[in-house]
């Protein structure tokens, strides 16, 4: 991005000269409507059409805040245009899945300091997430209980790996995370996408999410670089066994350190993490904010 012409600027042209929160069309979709049809066929060097979109959701005007400094009342309207955005691209009928989530640090690859998110509205199921839902459901099948409500209520009764709460959300380390302070935020009620969240739960995601980030750059004193994903039900169909959470992906594994996914990560699957939960909840517990202002 050459300097000074950040699109995302308030009097760039491309944006609102006034506004909280934007939505804004990717200016190299990897997915669109204009696309042709996807089609899952068979067969070897097959190619088929990319349908979907990919939009950023700009979370300031300020090209120089930090989302860790972000307020609960502006975290509050990036919740707000997350939900809004999911249920028009969930009735669209083209999509089976809506992927919302946020890359942030040059570690990560980020190139585009201004604060910001994405969502993609794919045409099918992504892999890891069949994986999850497949797990789940089976789960759910086999012992007529929610995967995530057991798994959240034996955290919070363990509670070395709880990190806060708020309100309606706990955020925690899970056991088997694969990344340096990987966390899950999970609601204490069941329900699968951000369309169904009340207007307090809404109030009460952003506030664990001003929480944690602001933990997070805290913890070494410097902005964590990190994946966040929301995830959520697919759009088409039933899925009452599923349950939204979001995960957050460090990889920052100390102040001079980072985790790289080298060939047994990325080659096998196989996450060597040289951190332990138990360890890292209580360095994030430790620092602040003990809870929101």
């Amino acid at each position: 991005m050459p300097e000074g012409a950040c699109p995302f600027c308030p009097g760039s042209g491309r944006v609102p000269d006034s506004y909280d929160v934007h939505l804004y069309p990717n200016d190299f979709p990897a997915f669109s409507f204009d696309n042709p049809p996807f089609a899952a066929e068979g067969g070897l060097f097959r190619t088929t059409g990319a349908r979907g979109a990919c939009d950023v959701v700009v979370y300031s005007p300020d090209h120089n805040v930090l989302p860790s400094q972000l307020s609960v009342e502006h975290w509050e309207k990036v919740v707000e245009l997350w939900t809004r955005r999911t249920a028009e691209l969930f009735a669209h009928p083209d999509i089976e899945y809506v992927v919302v989530f946020e890359n942030t640090g040059v570690a990560i690859g980020v190139t585009m300091p201004h604060p910001h998110g994405q969502i993609y509205a794919l045409p099918f199921i992504p892999p890891l997430v069949q994986t999850e839902l497949s797990s789940a459901r089976e789960y759910s099948n086999a012992r007529g209980e929610c995967l995530y409500c057991r798994l959240r209520a034996s955290e919070v009764a363990d509670g070395r790996r709880v990190v806060t709460e708020a309100g309606a959300f706990v955020a925690f380390l899970p056991f088997y995370g694969r990344f340096p302070g990987e966390m899950q935020i999970c609601p204490r009620r069941h329900f699968g996408s951000l369309s169904d969240l009340s207007s307090s739960e809404r109030r009460e995601l952003a506030e664990i999410l001003s929480i944690v980030r602001r933990k997070y750059d805290n913890l070494w004193k410097a902005p964590m670089p990190l994946m966040m994903l929301l995830r959520q039900r697919p759009a088409k169909g039933d899925h009452l066994y599923f349950h939204f959470h979001i995960d957050i992906l460090p990889i920052q594994r100390s102040a001079a350190k980072l985790k790289y996914l080298a060939s047994m990560e990325s080659g096998t699957g196989t996450f060597l993490n040289d951190t332990l939960p138990e360890e890292q909840a209580a360095l994030l517990r430790a620092k602040e904010p003990a809870s929101t202002p």
